[in-house]
């Protein structure tokens, strides 16, 4: 039995190996051929511009921290290798080379340069300059593909150290990203987009799920297609201001944080779903999905304080059932569980509060199938202390389910009573026509 599983492990590791070492191949010929035509196509214009502030001139050069900044090359090739499977292998290939492609053509369309000029520099560090210099141009700026990648590869690490050695990456991954300013490689506003890069690769190649966009059929609900082009047209239009914006400040650059976000919204309302918002059962969000759509969230954020700002945060429906809007941290206390239907909010992590997420796109019928398992979880939730059944509102979402709930539990002869006394609690409800016959169907 013993020597069975070992024989696996070695299998495996000799998978991953293989698979590791023929990734490499390719990406490392690939990375130095468009690198390099990016650099030389850009070396060909007369005037590449650079989106340097005017403080930068007071970012020190520190020569050492060369070292430092090579270093992810290391890691690049190491990370690939230090995998359980080739399919992480894979995961992780793809997300290089999606950094590497999207900031190759970001450099091709709109090259910039580095303005400063580096002092002389002797011993390890002048050495490795000087191997830099060899390849590498004062080219090539936004976004930098330098901190995409280390943001893929501290992403990668993190999940596989602990304690010390946990802080010691987190430190290193640090230093790296601001080696990028003191070797005089880059300029500031390369930071942030270049972190977006990476943040985009994590979040289109996901840790322990499929993408976001496997499987993307456009969608046939006229309302979704009508919400995916609203978001879409405010994408374009931040992306179209993002040009004369960034003529007056390289700031102007952060304007394709929003339009991403927005974007990726649009391709969650067109077909991809609620999986674009990458929110787990416990409520949790992945990294890049908290950070990459930020934005959105903000916006849902002060869209609840506005339609909410005259309601209580929830009503009583029944004895230990409450229907309300997102809660904030500090309105939990009197609950045990909440069940939770949104899919662009995270859920909030607090002792002996249980939560359970059945992630919903806002404004869309929510399937009667996750109806009946949002109402089952309340029933099941109700066992250990008060619930709340929340949206970002409490208006539509959230309904549905507590409505459900009311017909299963024996509390409402059927949906448009549910509704009535939801109402009669003091919580309004907003509901379309269509969704009565869905809590029917989700409470049979």
């Amino acid at each position: 039995m013993g020597e069975g599983v070992a024989s696996a492990r070695a299998v495996d590791r000799r998978a991953v190996f293989r698979a590791a070492a023929l990734w490499l191949l390719f990406l490392a010929p690939f990375f130095y051929l468009t690198y390099g035509t990016s650099n030389w196509l850009a070396s060909l214009g007369t005037a590449v511009p650079n989106l340097a502030f005017g403080w930068e001139g007071h970012i020190p050069f520190i020569a050492w921290t060369i070292v430092p900044y090579w270093s992810i090359n290391a890691f690049y090739a190491l990370s690939l290798f230090v995998n359980d499977t080739p399919d992480d292998v894979g995961r992780l290939a793809r997300r290089y080379l999606t950094a590497q492609v999207v900031a190759v053509a970001c450099f091709i369309a709109f090259p910039l340069q580095a303005i400063f000029v580096r002092p002389e520099t002797h011993g390890l560090p002048g050495f490795m300059f000087d191997v830099l210099g060899g390849f590498d141009r004062p080219f090539n700026q936004a976004p930098s593909l330098h901190i995409a990648l280390v943001v893929i590869v501290w992403d990668h690490w993190r999940r596989r150290l602990a304690g010390t050695w946990l802080a010691i990456w987190h430190g290193w991954s640090l230093l790296i990203g601001i080696s990028v300013l003191t070797t005089w490689q880059h300029h500031v506003i390369d930071i942030p987009t270049g972190a977006l890069l990476g943040l985009f690769a994590l979040w289109l190649f996901p840790q322990g799920q499929a993408s976001p966009l496997a499987g993307f059929r456009l969608t046939e609900n006229a309302k979704a297609r009508r919400l995916a082009g609203c978001y879409a047209a405010g994408a374009a239009f931040l992306l179209a201001l993002t040009v004369p914006a960034t003529r007056v400040s390289g700031a102007g650059l952060l304007l394709v944080w929003p339009a991403l976000a927005l974007a990726i919204v649009a391709l969650g309302y067109a077909g991809a779903g609620e999986r674009v918002f990458q929110k787990s059962a416990d409520g949790r969000m992945s990294l890049a999905g908290r950070w990459l759509l930020l934005p959105c969230r903000l916006g849902a954020r002060l869209n609840i304080r506005w339609w909410t700002r005259r309601l209580a945060p929830a009503a009583e429906i029944a004895d230990g059932v409450f229907l309300g809007r997102m809660p904030a941290r500090g309105e939990l206390a009197t609950y045990a569980s909440v069940v939770d239907m949104t899919a662009e909010l995270p859920g909030l992590s607090v002792p002996g509060l249980a939560w359970y997420a059945f992630p919903s796109l806002d404004l869309l019928p929510v399937p009667a199938a996750r109806i009946r398992a949002a109402a089952l979880a309340v029933e099941a939730a109700r066992r250990h202390g008060p619930v709340l059944v929340c949206c970002a509102l409490g208006f539509q979402r959230s309904a549905v389910v507590a409505a459900c709930w009311l017909v299963r539990a024996g509390l409402a002869a059927n949906a448009a009573a549910a509704v009535a006394q939801i109402k009669a609690a003091g919580r309004p409800v907003h509901l379309p026509f269509e969704a009565y016959a869905l809590i029917e169907e989700a409470a049979r």
